[in-house]
Formats: structure tokens, sequence, C-alpha cells
């Protein structure tokens, strides 16, 4: 009786043991929000470097319909990316604006 009672105690050890590998193997790490919109904001910078290696001169509008941004979103990207010296802008303002690659 006594060694039944080990069996038994040792198949739910083991049986919890295994369930418990297997629910902490397969748990993806969760990212948080801010984490989340950097990582879509680098891609969305570094999809910017890529349009304009095949498509100059490109606009705030063209960025905007590119890739579903608003406008605002654009400009502060495109202001990032000259800040960091890989795009260069054209023109002061208005519809005559528009960014080369350096």
């Amino acid at each position: 009786m006594k060694l039944l009672n080990i069996f038994i105690f040792g198949l739910v050890v083991g049986g919890a043991g295994v369930w418990l590998f297997f629910k902490f193997k397969n748990r993806k790490k969760k990212i948080g929000l801010i984490e989340k919109q950097r990582r879509e904001k680098e891609q969305d910078k570094k999809a910017i470097l890529g349009i304009l290696e095949t498509q100059t001169p490109l606009t705030n509008n063209h960025i905007e319909q590119l890739l579903g941004i608003s406008d605002a979103t654009a400009t502060r990207y495109l202001e990032e990316l000259e800040k960091e010296g890989l795009v260069r802008q054209v023109g002061k303002t208005g519809s005559g604006v528009y960014y080369e690659r350096l």
C-alpha cells in the first residue's frame, strides 16, 4: 500500500512537472507597448530609407501613403532621419519640399 501511494505521488508530481515545462517553454516573451512602438518606428524609418534608394524625390505625402502613417508621424520620422544625417530636405516649406538620401 505504501509503495502504491509513492507511485501515485510520483505520477502526480511528474505530470505536473511535464505540464509546467511545456507551458513555460511555449510561452512567448511579452513586449511592452513602448517597446512595440519603438520597433515599429525603427521599421518605418528603415522602410523610408529603402524607398529613398529606388524613388527620389520623395515627399512627405508619398511617405504617408506608402507607410499608412499620419502627416505628423511622417514629418517626425523625416526630421529624425535628417538629424541623423541620413536624408536631406530640399526646399523650405510647401508642396515643393522633397527628401533625398545622403
